[in-house]
């Protein structure tokens, strides 16, 4: 068992997550006075130490600054002591300014190590175009015609058909929520059950869409980290008496970006808590599918009997992205609420979408298709990690998923990296963005599965010898 953590840390952390959180939204804008240290401290009620302390890492962070005898002030964007980068690169100035990795994507490189996707060549395109004639065969109206918000029936039948047979629970073709891809799922969660203000635990690190989808529905995000073996429970009981949160957003398969897998043991705990505490878990599980060995433990919403967990299982990683299939399992009273808000979204996911991808999971090929491409990601990673073997950096082989989660030295500036690192046409994900306090700046995630085998120890070598460059 960890040692405990102190309860002046827990305050400490409330702090800072409050001032960052509110200069976030802009509710303190740049170069405007922050609360003094004895203010502060009376309107949160600790000590003035613990609001200084608070203070100075955000100033660390270049996050706020000192005027000498007039107090602390917002920073601008961040951009303090960042001279030596090329801010005109856009995903160097998205990275800078606003950690969001959809604009990490932007600018076109040769070795693509930012994307967790999977090569295209490895995916069933040739099959996929004879798929398609046979589905307008099938079904000679489907583009007349719309989808039902809960999405066709007949592939939800199909799916809770799938998850009775593989994890022997019971669950009704009502129960499912057909998605335009897991990032919708979650951006529907959030509207549906987050107002301002209210608590919602986070893993840290965590996947970087869903830290921005929270936080701009103005969620107060509270951090548990995540760890090879799993959680501290510990301290994760701590946090749910402490801040009553609403829901517990995690991706405990395969977790993005560390490829930690929690253990059944902590899974059955959870769910307990959740019950206990009266709170959701929602359970995000994009790479189940994508294993190496062994599969990975049931999913956490097997474990649930009380209606605690609301399950994304996202499909189009590993059968088509651009098809943007995911399905939400959900508890019966929840339904509803999620519809509404759905149909506000698009009135239903593109229903030729659904049979194409509908006929191709009832297929004898997919599970053909599975072997392939489990194989040949494993090959990647083990590339990707000979390449990286040279060096003096850390991390924890992956059992599956497309990431490798790499610790560089804190002699080895991230910012400079990722700026020398375009310039080679190398792109990577930088710590910070997964990171819901963005402070993980020794860390970046690496990931293996979008490039071919020659390109992908190519550009790691590239990789290697601009860090080395740096390091000298």
């Amino acid at each position: 068992m960890r040692k405990a953590i102190r309860n002046e840390d827990y305050l400490f952390k409330k702090v800072y997550d409050y001032v960052l959180q509110r200069i976030e939204r802009k509710e303190w804008k740049e170069h405007e006075k922050i609360p003094s240290v004895r203010q502060l401290a009376c309107e949160m009620n600790v000590h003035r130490l613990t609001i200084l302390k608070a203070y100075q890492l955000l100033k660390q962070h270049d996050k706020v600054y000192v005027k000498d005898k007039s107090g602390y002030f917002v920073q601008s964007n961040g951009k303090k002591n960042l001279e030596y980068l090329n801010l005109d690169n856009p995903i160097v100035s998205a990275y800078v300014q606003k950690n969001h990795l959809s604009e990490i994507h932007q600018t076109p490189v040769s070795y693509q190590f930012s994307q967790a996707l999977i090569d295209p060549n490895l995916l069933p395109n040739h099959y996929f175009s004879e798929y398609v004639k046979n589905v307008f065969d099938l079904y000679p109206k489907v583009l007349a015609t719309y989808s039902t918000v809960q999405g066709d029936l007949e592939l939800r039948e199909t799916l809770a058909q799938y998850f009775i047979n593989q994890y022997k629970t019971h669950i009704h073709a009502d129960n499912l929520l057909i998605t335009s891809g897991s990032q919708q799922a979650i951006h529907l969660i959030a509207q549906t059950f987050i107002k301002p203000g209210d608590v919602v635990l986070f893993e840290r690190p965590s996947y970087s869409a869903a830290i921005d989808i929270f936080r701009a529905q103005g969620a107060q995000i509270v951090t548990v980290d995540i760890h090879p073996d799993g959680y501290d429970l510990e301290q994760v009981e701590y946090y749910i008496k402490q801040y009553k949160p609403l829901l517990f957003y995690l991706n405990p398969t395969f977790h993005n970006p560390t490829g930690y897998t929690v253990s059944i043991e902590q899974r059955k705990k959870l769910v307990e808590l959740a019950e206990q505490y009266r709170f959701l878990i929602i359970e995000d599980d994009a790479y189940h599918d994508i294993y190496f060995d062994h599969a990975p433990p049931p999913p956490i919403y097997t474990y649930d009997a009380a209606g605690t967990v609301i399950y994304i299982r996202s499909f189009c990683k590993y059968i088509s992205p651009g098809l943007r299939i995911a399905a939400v399992i959900c508890p019966s009273s929840l339904m509803n609420a999620l519809l509404t808000v759905k149909s506000l979204a698009d009135n239903g996911s593109p229903l030729l979408n659904q049979k194409i991808f509908l006929h191709y999971f009832s297929s004898l090929r997919l599970q053909q298709h599975l072997e392939k491409i489990r194989i040949a990601l494993q090959i990647r990673k083990e590339i990707m990690e000979e390449e990286l073997a040279v060096t003096d950096w850390k991390w924890i082989s992956p059992k599956g998923g497309l990431n490798l989660w790499v610790q560089l030295p804190d002699t080895l500036p991230t910012e400079l990296l990722l700026s020398k690192s375009i310039e080679q046409s190398i792109s990577f994900v930088p710590g910070q963005v997964c990171d819901p306090l963005k402070q993980l700046s020794s860390w970046i995630r690496l990931s293996y599965s979008y490039v071919n085998e020659i390109q992908l120890r190519e550009g790691v070598k590239r990789f290697v010898a601009v860090a080395q460059s740096l390091s000298m």
